[in-house]
Order: structure tokens, then sequence, then C-alpha cells
């Protein structure tokens, strides 16, 4: 009996140990991850940050307002970091219609997370 109620005690220790565990690097992730809100995140998508100030989500000609203004937000941060992407297997920039494909399918992707 002695031994059960050790092993119980244990387990209970234990497992509030490794909870406690995960709290703190949740903590420790969240102040990392603030900086990300002020440019969409990759991750999250613009329907899903479409909300007013008090959490609801918007509805109607402000929802469409507030995606629209999301993906060219989108668009913009990720246009600096596709442009220096765009190079050929030697190194040398792309140019014209080459450009024009990777930059469509890089912001694409950078959209979608």
């Amino acid at each position: 009996m002695k031994k059960l109620l050790s092993l119980v005690a244990s387990t209970v220790a234990l497992g509030a140990c490794l909870s406690f565990s995960a709290y703190a690097q949740d903590k420790a992730a969240a102040p990392a991850a603030a900086p990300a809100m002020a440019a969409p995140a990759a991750g999250a998508t613009c329907d899903a940050k479409a909300v007013d100030k008090n959490g609801k989500a918007l509805a109607g000609a402000a929802k469409a307002s507030s995606i629209k203004k999301c993906e060219k937000e989108t668009k913009a941060a990720a246009a600096p970091a596709c442009a220096t992407k765009a190079v050929d297997k030697n190194g040398k920039a792309l140019a014209g219609a080459a450009k024009n494909s990777f930059m469509k399918k890089c912001e694409a992707d950078a959209a979608k997370g």
C-alpha cells in the first residue's frame, strides 16, 4: 500500500513539474512572438485577424476591408525577402518573366505561411 501511495505521489509531483515547465516555456516564447504580431504572422490568416477592438469577428464590408488590408501588408512584407531570393543557379539576379513568376510564387508561399 505504501508503494502504491508513493507511486501515485511521485506521478502527481512529476506531472505538476512537467506542466509548470511547459507553462514556463510558453511564457518565455510569448515575448519573442510579440514582434511578429506587428507584421502579419506567417501562421495566422488574415481571416482570423479580422476582429474588432472588442474581439468580435468582423462582418460584411468591414471584414472585406480588413482582409484586403492584411493581404496587402503581407505582400508588402514579403516583397523585400522575395526580391533578395530572386537569383538563378549561377547567382545572377532574375529578370523579366522569370522574376515575375518567382516573385508571385514566393509572395503566395509567404502569405500561406
